[in-house]
C-alpha cells in the first residue's frame, strides 16, 4: 500500500473498509502471482533449449527416439497474394495471441515443413509456425527422427537438409511425417549470426524389406 492509502485508513478505519481492503490488496498479490507463474514458464523454456544441445555431436546425424512434447501450433501458413515467412510469422503471433491471450509471446518459435514439402526438396518458407508449451493443445509426435545440426544465420539450412535426406536415404530409413526446424541457440545467446546452432529433426521409419 501507499503512504497516502496508509494513512487514509488510518483516518477512517472501519471493519468493511477494511475487508476491502483485504479483498483488493489479495487481488494485487494473485496478479503478481499469475505474472511470475508466466515469467517462470518462459525461462523453463528458453533453458531448455540451451540444455537440449548438451552432449550433442554438432558434425553427426542420427536417428533417434523422441518423445511426445506439448507444443501450440500455428494455422497452415498463408503465401497467397504475395505474403512471405515474415507475413506468416507476424498472422502466427496474432492467432496464437487470440487464441491464447494471456500467454507470453516471447517464446522461441520453430518452423514445421510437411513431410511433402520436404520430399520435394522445398524447405523456404515452413508449413506452419510453433512454440513449446506444456499448455498447448497439440504435439510434437513420439517418434523416431533423423536429427542434424549446423552453424548459420536463420534460413541457412539448405546443406544441413541435404546431408540428413542422404543419411535417411543411405541407412535404409524413409521420411514418415513432418520436420522439424529449430534454433536452441539463437540471438538471444550468441551475438554473431553465423554462429547461431540450427537443429532440423524429420521424422523417419526404417524401409520395410522387399
Amino acid at each position: 500500500m501507499s503512504l497516502a492509502e496508509i494513512k487514509a485508513l488510518r483516518d477512517q478505519r472501519t471493519p468493511e473498509r477494511l475487508e476491502g481492503v483485504y479483498t483488493q490488496l489479495m487481488d494485487r498479490n494473485n496478479a503478481k502471482i499469475d505474472e511470475a507463474v508466466r515469467a517462470q514458464k518462459l525461462l523453463f523454456a528458453l533453458r531448455r533449449a540451451i540444455r537440449s544441445i548438451a552432449d550433442i555431436h554438432e558434425e553427426a546425424i542420427t536417428i533417434q527416439f523422441r518423445p511426445a512434447e506439448a507444443i501450440i501450433l500455428g494455422d497452415l501458413n498463408d503465401y497467397s497474394q504475395g505474403r512471405d515467412a515474415y507475413s506468416a510469422l507476424v498472422s502466427f503471433y496474432h492467432n496464437v495471441g487470440e487464441k491464447y491471450p494471456d500467454l507470453d509471446l516471447n517464446y522461441p518459435v520453430w518452423a514445421l515443413f510437411s513431410e511433402e514439402r520436404i520430399k520435394r526438396g522445398d524447405w523456404k518458407w515452413p508449413d506452419r509456425y510453433y512454440f513449446y508449451n506444456p499448455e498447448g493443445r497439440d504435439k510434437r509426435p513420439g517418434a523416431f527422427y533423423a536429427i542434424g545440426y549446423t552453424r548459420g544465420g536463420y534460413g541457412q539450412s539448405d546443406a544441413l537438409y541435404k546431408r540428413i535426406l542422404d543419411y535417411i536415404d543411405k541407412h535404409r530409413f524413409e521420411i514418415c511425417g513432418d520436420a522439424y526446424e529449430e534454433y536452441p541457440l539463437n540471438e538471444l545467446c550468441i551475438a554473431n549470426d553465423a554462429h547461431y546452432l540450427m537443429r532440423i529433426m524429420i521424422t523417419v521409419r526404417e524401409k520395410k524389406q522387399k
